[in-house]
């Protein structure tokens, strides 16, 4: 079984990935960084996605502003005040109900995602409502949805049609290891 944790170490093993390379990603992408050197396997399942996107060919760039468009609508939708300093990765790795889920967070926001749509006054937190709501305020939960389901559609699309070059590259690398035995 899977520890509950994982040293950065550790995930850099798990990963076969340099540990400054994971460090790097914990800093471009705003990552909360734990002081007692252990992160939860919710950590370890998001670095993992991005390895695997950069892997496909991906550029940091497009994952970088998924990700931010990601923590936008769960701060409209107000995960951001649960309590919890890890409330962006908190999701990672779980797997019920995929197609409900957002791609890097793995939020489950409840609707399918290409559907565009999301019950207006959705709210996560236990706090009093703020004096505007958040459209009045100029943030729309709708618009940045849309946003993030187009970009989202994008990488996908790219993801898919990598997996044939992968693929390919994965039997010529076979090849390449019976060939130097």
């Amino acid at each position: 079984m899977t520890p509950k944790t994982h040293t950065l170490a550790e995930i850099a093993r798990l990963l076969n990935r340099p540990v400054v390379l994971l460090s790097g990603l914990q800093s471009r992408f705003e990552l909360p960084r734990s002081e007692s050197g252990v992160y939860p396997t919710s950590h370890l399942a998001l670095l993992r996605t991005l390895i695997y996107l950069r892997t496909f060919g991906i550029g940091e760039d497009r994952i970088l502003r998924l990700w931010n468009l990601e923590k936008k609508l769960l701060q409209l939708l107000h995960i951001d005040t649960t309590g919890s300093t890890t409330w962006c990765i908190d999701s990672c790795g779980a797997t019920n109900h995929p197609k409900r889920r957002l791609l890097l967070t793995n939020f489950d926001i409840g609707i399918s995602i290409p559907s565009g749509t999301v019950q207006l006054g959705l709210d996560f937190s236990n706090q009093l409502p703020e004096l505007f709501s958040s459209s009045e305020m100029g943030e729309d939960a709708i618009r940045i949805l849309k946003e993030y389901a187009s970009l989202a559609s994008e990488i996908l699309n790219d993801v898919a049609a990598e997996q044939a070059n992968l693929r390919a590259a994965i039997k010529w690398a076979a090849h390449l290891a019976q060939t130097a035995r």
